[in-house]
């Protein structure tokens, strides 16, 4: 007899509903990345996987090949524990962080440091610090960008391959990689830069959102404009959906 395959980290990143009864999930997972499964009967009221099915919780997940290709068939999920739902802007970011990875991960392409970063991510987008939760999305911005080969070496001048000068202003191109600029706002110092791929190439999380903090506003600008680049829209369905939001209660939206 086979024994049973050990458990799958994974995050849920959306569902749909399949039928009266059942969901299809787009699972982010540590082992596998992303993975669509189909949860049977998972919307009827006594199934143990109904109040386990939620986004921004840790699972451990038992899949199973189903008929249709490429889609596998849930065959049991646990909360694994972690914090709390999310709630308020952060519900919104974290939203924000979930359809970067779908639209920007191809399907079974793993990234396990990126699904441990999204993981210690998620609590820091909660807690009313609006400035740590900033720069825990364009750090997570960052990782995600490096990890699918799309971001530059950030203390080189992409073209020249020369090193940055710490006091120069330097802007991030979607088609030339980094770039020195003269007099722009939106640019950033040669030293800030050099900052954020120190912190990239240790590995740290901390000291990458640490890094992000010293020109927050002006590296917002310069990633937000990178991947519209690299996703072919100008605008996200989760930030049009907080625009709509802010109209209709003047609330800054935290992950826009």
């Amino acid at each position: 007899m086979k024994s049973k395959a050990p458990p799958q980290a994974a995050y849920v990143l959306h569902r749909w509903d399949w039928s009266e009864s059942s969901l299809v999930l787009d699972l982010f997972t540590r082992e596998h990345g992303r993975v669509a499964v189909v949860a049977k009967g998972a919307k009827r009221p006594y199934s143990q996987l109904r109040p386990v099915l939620l986004p921004f919780q840790r699972l451990n997940v038992h899949l199973g090949r189903s008929a249709e290709a490429e889609v596998q068939l849930l065959r049991g999920a646990e909360w694994a524990g972690g914090a709390p739902m999310l709630s308020g802007e952060a519900l919104f970011s974290g939203f924000y962080l979930n359809e970067l990875l779908m639209k920007l991960l191809a399907r079974h392409d793993a990234h396990p440091a990126l699904f441990d970063a999204y993981a210690d991510t998620l609590p820091a987008l909660s807690g009313g610090n609006e400035l740590r939760a900033q720069a825990a999305l364009r750090a997570f911005e960052l990782l995600l960008l490096r990890s699918i080969g799309l971001l530059p070496d950030l203390a080189h001048v992409t073209l020249r391959l020369t090193a940055t000068e710490p006091r120069a202003r330097y802007a991030l191109r979607a088609e030339s990689g980094l770039v020195d600029v003269a007099g722009a706002d939106a640019a950033l110092s040669g030293q800030a830069w050099a900052g954020v791929q120190a912190a990239l190439d240790a590995g740290n999380l901390g000291a990458l959102q640490a890094a992000c903090l010293t020109e927050l506003q002006p590296l917002r600008g310069q990633l937000r404009a990178l991947l519209h680049y690299h996703l072919g829209s100008p605008l996200l369905r989760t930030r049009e959906v907080m625009r709509d939001l802010q109209r209709l209660t003047d609330v800054s939206p935290n992950a826009a």
